[in-house]
């Protein structure tokens, strides 16, 4: 007989709240603002980063969810191992309220990125690989397994949502790409077309946009390479046509828009940790007891709700993936 041992961080589905939950958007969107909603840039005397682009847009009115060439390949099936704590983002909120800095520093850049070019949209898999090729993205996910996660997602700046993503385990591409055993890095990098993304052509940013796990982070079952939201098409402010999900660590880890995975055995020099080294690393893996440099992350505000609650070591996900850091010092793992 089968006996399933749910997780700790698990609850029935039927627990979970529906995806339109009500909230008082207004309200929301002025006391995140006044959590130290903006990254800021550099070390010590840290430029605000949002001073960089004044442009300020407006609350969304319109449907700005995917509708491309794989529209068809969603809902995706639900995997019933990955549910939720708590209710489910409100969709707008989620697909809205967004950082992208290849388009600008301000929270809702939704508008902006629409500009972004979705078809073609080719992916190049090279380094320490048995054989260095380039797919489309079309290609490439009709070979994935596609399938639905509930997932937290937890901000840097403390905020917080949860969203149900789809698309497929990254383990699943780096089986695909057949790495070389002597790769011991997954290097991934973003588009780059400064005609289209205004915040590429913003000073001090080290464009494109670079991140990266070890391989034995790569290979865990948590990381999910996200094509979809909320059953449909990935929007390209969320991150089309694919961006990782990494749940137990700082959302800026989830790089959008890859364009690259590279296999290597140098750990990646990644975009944060290049602009703002004493306040962003390579790990980021969330822990309430550690602080940023300039705030608290004790606690979280989920979108919508103007609420404070507890955030968790490894976002809830200790049980997962805490594992993966044994033995390592000397070294930052919070930041």
């Amino acid at each position: 007989m089968l006996i399933k041992r749910p997780k700790s961080w698990e609850i029935p589905e039927r627990d979970a709240t529906p995806e339109r939950v009500y909230l008082n958007r207004r309200h929301f969107i002025g006391g995140v603002a006044t959590a130290g909603a903006a990254l800021l840039v550099g070390c010590g005397n840290a430029e605000d980063a949002q001073a960089q682009d004044g442009e300020a847009a407006d609350v969304a009115t319109t449907d700005v969810t995917g509708g491309g060439e794989t529209a068809s390949l969603y809902p995706a099936p639900r995997n019933e191992s990955f549910t939720l704590d708590r209710p489910v983002t409100d969709e707008e909120l989620a697909t809205t309220y967004n950082n992208f800095y290849e388009f600008g520093s301000h929270k809702r850049i939704w508008r902006n990125a629409q500009n972004l070019p979705l078809t073609p949209w080719d992916v190049t898999i090279d380094g320490m690989v048995e054989e260095e090729r380039t797919i489309s993205f079309y290609d490439l996910v009709q070979q994935m397994p596609l399938e639905e996660r509930l997932y937290r997602h937890r901000c840097v700046e403390a905020w917080s949502m949860a969203v149900p993503w789809s698309g497929f385990p990254l383990a699943a591409l780096v089986n695909w790409a057949r790495p070389l055993s002597s790769a011991t890095y997954l290097r991934m990098e973003t588009f780059q077309d400064r005609s289209v993304a205004s915040g590429q052509r913003a000073p001090g940013y080290p464009w494109p946009y670079v991140e990266g796990l070890t391989m034995a982070e790569a290979t865990n079952d948590l990381p999910f390479i996200a094509t979809g939201i909320y059953g449909r098409e990935m929007p390209a402010q969320n991150g089309a046509p694919l961006r990782l999900a990494t749940p137990w660590k700082y959302g800026f880890k989830s790089i959008k828009s890859i364009v690259r995975f590279t296999f290597t055995d140098e750990r990646p020099l990644t975009f944060w940790e290049n602009v703002g080294p004493c306040e962003y690393g390579f790990w980021a893996n969330v822990n309430p007891e550690v602080p940023h440099a300039r705030w608290s992350q004790a606690t979280e505000e989920p979108l919508g709700t103007g609420e404070r609650i507890p955030t968790l070591m490894f976002n809830g996900y200790g049980e997962q993936v805490a594992h993966l850091y044994d033995g390592i010092t000397g070294e930052d793992l919070w930041h």
